[in-house]
């Protein structure tokens, strides 16, 4: 078993009871709901990055509150002669002044559009772990971000 290590940044945008979410394309996550975010670029603080990757991922601006906090997330995933990806994710907490219907289809490298999503609507079924903590974290669990390998993992075709 060998681990390729990601490290990425993400943000937590929530309002009216509602989750910003992009639609995964690509990687372990594809066809799930997951957090907007990504890599951070050279030369580019972690604040910088998520604005990035929000306009880059659903054509928005976005304030960056707060360090939410960091996850750590192993999931089974044959990527450059690997078995699983180490996701370490950074994340923080966002404001976004969009309404709660805001919906785009706007293509990036690894994401399809991006939509606000009932946290009723969040299961293990639909969603990266990364929304499954934000979920979490949104409703008080101090445990949200915790060190999670999951080897029962399926990426979805």
């Amino acid at each position: 078993m060998t681990w390729h290590r990601h490290l990425g940044v993400y943000g937590i945008c929530y309002q009216e009871g509602r989750l910003l979410v992009v639609h995964k394309t690509n990687g372990p996550y594809r066809n799930r709901y997951d957090l907007p975010g990504g890599t951070v670029e050279p030369q580019e603080t972690l604040p910088e990055a998520l604005e990035r990757e929000f306009m880059e991922e659903a054509g928005l601006e976005v304030e960056v509150l707060r360090q939410a906090g960091i996850g750590e997330y192993v999931v089974p995933s044959p990527i450059r002669e690997h078995s699983h990806i180490q996701h370490l994710a950074i994340l923080f907490e966002a404001a976004c002044s969009v309404p709660t219907s805001f919906r785009t289809d706007r293509r990036s490298d690894d994401a399809k559009g991006a939509e606000w999503v009932s946290l009723a609507d969040i299961s293990a079924d639909n969603a990266s772990p990364l929304v499954l903590s934000a979920k979490l974290y949104l409703a008080g669990d101090p445990n949200a971000f915790a060190s999670r390998k999951l080897d029962t993992w399926i990426v979805k075709a």
